[in-house]
């Protein structure tokens, strides 16, 4: 019996895990999960930071928000981004770490 509840939680976890790979499997994506790993930021920062241009940056923060890989939090007009599970911000800094350019 305890191995079948290991297997049930390994493959509760493994589906977590295919959908936050999924998010990271795009480029505009994954730049703009670069960004929100630093801070919370709005649309129209989102778009100048990351340099995607409408309607791409609104498909692409669609498929984030449909994946609950980030939250949304309104101001006013305004729609701010950030990540919603701390292990992805993780997860982003060591892929930083590993594949850009140090600064040195």
């Amino acid at each position: 019996m305890k191995n079948t509840l290991e297997i049930d939680a390994m493959r509760e976890s493994a589906a977590s895990v295919v959908n936050i790979i999924k998010s990271l499997a795009n480029t505009d994506r994954l730049v703009i999960l670069c960004h929100l790993a630093h801070e919370e930021l709005n649309v129209s920062q989102i778009e100048d930071k990351t340099q995607i241009l409408q309607p791409t940056l609104s498909q692409q923060l669609m498929m984030l928000r449909k994946s609950d890989v980030v939250q949304t939090r309104r101001d006013g007009k305004q729609i701010f981004y950030s990540i919603k599970d701390e292990k992805l911000t993780i997860v982003l800094n060591t892929l930083y770490t590993l594949y850009c350019p140090n600064d040195k």
